[in-house]
C-alpha cells in the first residue's frame, strides 16, 4: 500500500492553501472563498459526511448544479476516503436510477431543487440552500482529524457519456487524476496568474479534471458560473475577470453566433480551449477569423483516462486543423489495428493508451473492463491516423464508422464536407440499415434559412466521392446532445432506423 504522503486530490488544494492562503481561490454567485477558507471548508464538510455513518471506499452521489459548495462536496469526499459518483443533473426516471443502483451510492448530495425527482427510500443530504444541507452544517462542525487517504485509493467513478451504451463508471484512484491534472497544466500552459471562467458541468470530467482542479494546483483565482451564459460570459471577458475559457464546438458555435459577437470588447480573452467534441474545421476557421490573437487549445481524450489524453497548441493548428494533437505528458498511446498490431502511418486504426492516468476499470463491470483492457493497453473505440510528425487526426468512433457496401466511411469527413454549405447550422451523420448499402450515409442537418435534401447531396458530391456522399437528408431544429456536447448518434439511429 502506498504510504499516506502520496498525491492524493484533496492534497492538491491542502498545498495551494499552505503556499498562497489569502488568495481568491473561487467564487460562485454566492460568494467567494481564499484558498485558507476554501480547504478549511473541505476539512469541515469530510467531517460532516463521516458522521452520516459512511465508512471509507463508500460511494457518494453528486446530484447538482455548478456552485462551490460542489466543488466542496467533491473535494470533502477525497479527503474522507469517500467515492464520488457525479450525476448529470438533468438525469431522472430509471436512468438517474440506474446510477445510484449501479454505484451503489449509500448517500446523495442533492440540490434542493433537484430531490423531488430522486426515486423514493434514497438517503439524501441538501447539498447547499437548506438549514439541514452540507453546506449550512460545515460551518459549524469540526475540521476532519482522521487518516489521509492513499493515492492509489478510489476517489470517483467517472461515468462515460453512454453515446453508444449504458454508462460505465471509470473508476478513478487519487494517483490517477493527480497525474492528469500535471499534464493537463503542462499540456494547457495554465498558471497562477490566469484569470479562467469555468461554466459546463462540475460532474463532467473535462470542466472538473482538466481545468478547475489543475487550476486550483496552480493557485489560480476562478470563477464557477452554473451554465455557459453568453451574457454572463461577455461581461467577465470585458470587465477584465476572465481570460481563460473551456467550451465544446456547440457553446463556442452559439457565442460565435450571437448577434452581439461582432462589437462586444472581446480581446481581453486570452486562451480558448475546446474539446469534449470534435470542432468542425469550417466552424474552428470562423472563430480564428474573428479572433486572430487568441491562442486556442484543441483537448482531446474521454473518460477513461482522466480525461486529457491529447492537445493541439496554438502553434500547432497551422496545416493541421483536423488534428487532436500528441500526447500529453503522462500518455503514450499507439494506433492498432484489430489485432492489436501497429497500422502504418496516416493508416486508419483504433488509439489504445498506457498511462498512470487510466482508470482501474469499470466498476462492478468484469467483463466490459476485460474488453477494454487488453495486453496492458485500453483500447478507446476511437479510429484515428498517426502521422510522422506524432500528431493524431481522429477519424471516428468505432461505433460511428457507416459500413456502406463493404467500405468504411468516416462520418467526420461528410460533416465537414456538409458544413462547409451556409445552409448547415449543425450536421451529424450516420449510417441507418439499408438493403441495398448495409448502412445508408445520412445526414441528420439543422439548417440555416431555407436548402433543400438535393441541394446539400449535391454539394456533398462536389467535396467527396460520390459513395461518401449523404444518400439521404433529414432536417431536425436540434441534434441531441450529452451535457458535454457530444451528439448522440446512437438516439439519431434509433429515432430514424424505421423511417
Amino acid at each position: 500500500m502506498t504510504p499516506a504522503h502520496g498525491s492524493t486530490v484533496d492534497g492538491v488544494l491542502r498545498r495551494s492553501a499552505r503556499r498562497t492562503p489569502e488568495r481568491t481561490a473561487v467564487e460562485d454567485r454566492e460568494r467567494a472563498w481564499t484558498y485558507a477558507e476554501l480547504d478549511d471548508a473541505v476539512s469541515r464538510a469530510a467531517s460532516v459526511l463521516l458522521d452520516q455513518g459512511l465508512t471509507p471506499g463508500d460511494r457518494v452521489a453528486a446530484y447538482g448544479h455548478n456552485s462551490c459548495a460542489y466543488l466542496i462536496a467533491f473535494l470533502a469526499c477525497a479527503r474522507a476516503s469517500l467515492v464520488h459518483v457525479p450525476v448529470n443533473h438533468h438525469l431522472t426516471g430509471d436512468d438517474l436510477s440506474y446510477l445510484l443502483g449501479q454505484s451503489g451510492s449509500s448517500l446523495v448530495l442533492a440540490d434542493p431543487a433537484l430531490t423531488g425527482r430522486l426515486p423514493d427510500g434514497v438517503p439524501t443530504m441538501p447539498l447547499r440552500g437548506a438549514d439541514d444541507s452540507l453546506q449550512a452544517r460545515q460551518a459549524t462542525a469540526p475540521p476532519y482529524d482522521g487518516p489521509e487517504a492513499h493515492s492509489e485509493d478510489l476517489v470517483q467513478l467517472l461515468y462515460t457519456s453512454g453515446t453508444t451504451a449504458l454508462p460505465k463508471g471509470a473508476m478513478m484512484t487519487h494517483r490517477a487524476l493527480v497525474h492528469e491534472y500535471l499534464s493537463a497544466i503542462a499540456a494547457l500552459d495554465l498558471s497562477a496568474g490566469d484569470r479562467p471562467v469555468h461554466s459546463l458541468p462540475l460532474y463532467h470530467s473535462a470542466q472538473m479534471h482538466v481545468f478547475l482542479m489543475p487550476y486550483l494546483a496552480v493557485g489560480a483565482t476562478n470563477v464557477i458560473l452554473e451554465s455557459p451564459d453568453g451574457d454572463r460570459l461577455f461581461e467577465l471577458i470585458e470587465t477584465g475577470r476572465a481570460d481563460s475559457l473551456f467550451a465544446p464546438p456547440t457553446v463556442w458555435i452559439g457565442l460565435a453566433n450571437r448577434p452581439d459577437f461582432a462589437t462586444r470588447e472581446l480581446d481581453g480573452l486570452r486562451k480558448a480551449y475546446y474539446g469534449a467534441s470534435i470542432m468542425p474545421v469550417p466552424v474552428l476557421e470562423r472563430l480564428r477569423e474573428r479572433w486572430p490573437g487568441l491562442a486556442f487549445y484543441n483537448c482531446f481524450g474521454q473518460s477513461e483516462i482522466g480525461p486529457l489524453a491529447m492537445v493541439l497548441a496554438p502553434d500547432e493548428h497551422k496545416g493541421r486543423m483536423d488534428s487532436c494533437g500528441r500526447p500529453v505528458l503522462f500518455v503514450d498511446a499507439r494506433v492498432v489495428d484489430e489485432n492489436g498490431e501497429d497500422v502504418p502511418e496516416d493508416t486508419s486504426g483504433e488509439i489504445v493508451y498506457r498511462s498512470p492516468q487510466l482508470c482501474e476499470g469499470y466498476w462492478d463491470k468484469p467483463e466490459e473492463t476485460a474488453e477494454a483492457f487488453r495486453d496492458g493497453w485500453f483500447r478507446s473505440g476511437d479510429l484515428a491516423v498517426r502521422d510522422a510528425h506524432g500528431y493524431f487526426t481522429i477519424v471516428d468512433r468505432v461505433k460511428d464508422a457507416i459500413n456502406s457496401g463493404g467500405v468504411l466511411i468516416a462520418s467526420r469527413a461528410v460533416e465537414d464536407a456538409l458544413y462547409t454549405h451556409e445552409g448547415v447550422a449543425e450536421v451529424a451523420v450516420i449510417g441507418l440499415p439499408d438493403e441495398r448499402w448495409i448502412e445508408a450515409v445520412t445526414a441528420v442537418v439543422v439548417p440555416r434559412g431555407e436548402v433543400s435534401e438535393a441541394e446539400l447531396i449535391e454539394h456533398a458530391r462536389e467535396k467527396l466521392a460520390h459513395f461518401k456522399a449523404p444518400k439521404r437528408v433529414v432536417f431536425v431544429t436540434e441534434l441531441p446532445r450529452n451535457a458535454s456536447g457530444k451528439i448522440l448518434k446512437r438516439e439519431l439511429r434509433d429515432r430514424f432506423a424505421g423511417e
